[in-house]
């Protein structure tokens, strides 16, 4: 073989290995490059937002969201609304106003005399004509009532003496008696809410007035549960309340039978008089 001749072949297979190593090296490439695709498909298709396979390995169920059926109720506040014309929020504190409390003379459309004092215990007996109006001299609840006349001269029991009565818890806390009634006014019973100068009852001489002129035995005490007559028929005296209330002012027995109750050191004390 001649040098060119070898040469030749030299290049004849220099040739062949080139373009068989460029073939070869193209289609390894191109087959990573495929494989390559494929991984970031499968990828992309396993992080998908799909529900993750259920334990065991089988898919979980699509599920549709519902919408709740248990009623709701919107927060309300009872603050008002206190915003200012530029819309800023003003100030928006609530305070519950206290409603002043106000007091009637207990006898309507009559004139009536009483002293300053009343024999053996405190109250006002307010002496009047027959048929004059004893009227509720504070709002509030009706407390005992007692329709029947029971007073027996010979017995003359303490829980009869008042007669026919009505007596009264107001909006103060504290309770009212009138007695001696000529009747009580229909739909007043014990529960019932009455307002000041409401109709009580219309005066009169039963119990143990009916042998004394027309009057009505008024009286200012706290509350006791019912049958206490003896701190009902009176604890504090009526007059100064009583001589304000007639001139057009508003002075409270409050005070006076908070103290009252505080000397007497329990709620129902021991009777004293005329037991």
């Amino acid at each position: 073989m001649n040098n060119r001749t070898g040469l030749g072949a030299w290049w004849g297979w220099a040739g062949v290995a080139r373009w068989g190593w460029a073939k070869v090296t193209w289609w390894g490439w191109a087959r990573v490059a495929a494989l390559v695709v494929v991984a970031v498909v499968a990828v992309a298709g396993c992080s998908g937002g799909g529900d993750s396979p259920a334990a065991g390995g089988a898919a979980a169920p699509a599920t549709t969201p519902t919408t709740a059926t248990t009623p709701t109720s919107a927060a309300t506040s009872t603050r008002p609304d206190t915003r200012g014309a530029n819309g800023e929020a003003g100030d928006q504190t609530t305070t519950t106003a206290r409603v002043p409390v106000r007091y009637r003379f207990p006898v309507a459309g009559c004139r009536a005399q009483y002293g300053g004092s009343h024999h053996d215990y405190p109250a006002a007996d307010m002496f009047t004509g027959r048929g004059c109006v004893f009227v509720a001299p504070v709002a509030g609840r009706v407390d005992e009532v007692t329709r029947q006349d029971r007073w027996d001269q010979a017995s003359d029991r303490g829980a009869d003496r008042g007669g026919r009565s009505v007596s009264l818890v107001g909006v103060d806390g504290v309770r009212y008696y009138g007695s001696h009634l000529e009747a009580v006014a229909l739909g007043i019973a014990p529960g019932v809410t009455v307002r000041a100068g409401q109709p009580l009852g219309r005066i009169g001489n039963s119990g143990s007035a009916r042998v004394t002129a027309v009057h009505l035995h008024f009286a200012i005490s706290w509350p006791t549960r019912p049958g206490i007559w003896w701190v009902r028929r009176g604890m504090v005296q009526p007059a100064p309340y009583l001589n304000s209330w007639r001139a057009g002012g508003n002075l409270s027995p409050v005070r006076a039978v908070r103290a009252a109750r505080a000397e007497a050191g329990r709620e129902v004390p021991a009777c004293q008089a005329r037991c």
